[in-house]
């Protein structure tokens, strides 16, 4: 008799593409129930994985969500040549993001938490906004306390625009807020 042959994967479920597959269950979760209502245990529950996986890789709801955006938005599409064409392709790429459903939900979401949060506060600093303010200031050699204002007046004004209507804004409106923003910000860097 032939022994059974072995398997070389040790016993449990196969981690490749948890982040993946818990990154999916929660932009679906905050879509379908809202920011706050989208525990740890629903994203779980939706996740097909274990409450305690979610915690040993994030932990909290918040880091959780942080890297949930970063998955989502990806690296930020710096296309055009000019500074209008860069700072404009920025502004319609995050638009577009934040229109994704359940990005702009939990964008929003962890954003407000942050506000009472110095600690989530810190992370989204670290981890979400500095590496595209980081992005845009090498493409655009503008100083740091321009490229944040800049991230403050874009996406303040899409964040608000979703809380305000549960919807993101329309493609004439992103319109508007580019043609609002580029007499500021296209010019040279450090003037206007």
């Amino acid at each position: 008799m032939t022994p059974a042959p072995t398997s070389a994967r040790p016993p449990g479920r196969p981690r490749t593409g948890v982040n993946a597959v818990v990154f999916a269950a929660t932009l679906s979760t905050v879509h379908e129930l809202g920011y706050a209502r989208a525990t740890v245990d629903r994203i779980a529950a939706a996740a097909g994985v274990a409450k305690t996986t979610i915690y040993r890789r994030w932990p909290s709801k918040g880091a959780l969500i942080v890297d949930c955006l970063l998955d989502a938005f990806g690296p930020v599409p710096l296309e055009g040549t000019g500074r209008a064409e860069l700072i404009s392709s920025a502004i319609r790429w995050i638009a577009a993001k934040i229109g994704e459903p359940g990005v702009g939900d939990a964008f929003a979401g962890v954003f407000s938490d942050a506000v009472s949060d110095p600690a989530l506060r810190q992370v989204l600093s670290a981890r979400l906004q500095d590496p595209y303010r980081l992005a845009l200031q090498d493409a655009l050699g503008e100083p740091e306390n321009r490229i944040l204002f800049l991230i403050d007046v874009v996406v303040g004004t899409l964040l608000h625009r979703m809380g305000m209507t549960g919807e993101p804004m329309a493609d004439a409106d992103v319109t508007a807020l580019t043609e609002m923003v580029l007499p500021h910000f296209a010019g040279d860097a450090g003037t206007a």
